[in-house]
């Protein structure tokens, strides 16, 4: 990403390269991957380098529009994110909720035949199969359990970080909400 500049001025953000109009003179889109930095600002184009010290997950916050300056002494231009706002926690433990009992249901769908089949008088449904189905619905309450739990919307998001509890040559990936079983 680029700024074009005009008398130290950000006037465009260019977001891939194109060709331009500079002074009455006509560039071609690849003067950004043939020439260096230095060739670029003689013409008044410089890189941009991101701050994304302000930038949130989206999954979980609301980002603000980049504000983009350019430093006269430095020579350098910037994009910074501003304060991010954190989603409505109502809502997002809601959405999360929802998703784990789709989840739950879409594991024992393949299974539900068999509890239709033995509530109308058919054949038993095998324990194991009423154990497994059990515990998914055990795991999916107690899950939603925890999401109820957190009390803001990083509480909600530190449930779903994934950090490796093995090895780098045996890993074992885990997050603080677990994982649902299978039927």
């Amino acid at each position: 990403m680029w700024a074009r500049l005009e008398s130290n001025t950000i006037k465009e953000i260019l977001t891939r390269p194109k060709a331009l109009t500079i002074g009455g003179v006509q560039y071609p889109s690849n003067i950004f991957s043939m020439w260096t930095e230095s060739e670029l600002s003689t013409i008044g184009i410089v890189p941009i380098t991101m701050d994304s010290t302000n930038f949130k997950d989206k999954e979980y916050y609301t980002n603000t529009s980049i504000t983009y300056a350019y430093n006269t002494e430095t020579g350098k231009a910037t994009g910074t994110y501003g304060t991010a706002t954190a989603k409505d926690l109502t809502q997002l433990k809601t959405e999360r909720k929802n998703d784990i009992n789709t989840e739950a249901g879409s594991i024992l769908r393949p299974t539900d035949w068999m509890i239709v089949r033995a509530t109308e008088g058919g054949t038993a449904v095998p324990s194991d199969i009423t154990t497994k189905r059990a515990a998914v619905r055990t795991k999916a309450n107690s899950m939603c359990v925890q999401i109820d739990g957190a009390s803001d919307v990083d509480e909600v998001a530190a449930l779903y970080l994934v950090s490796n509890t093995g090895t780098e040559e045996s890993p074992v990936y885990t997050r603080p909400l677990g994982e649902l079983p299978t039927v």
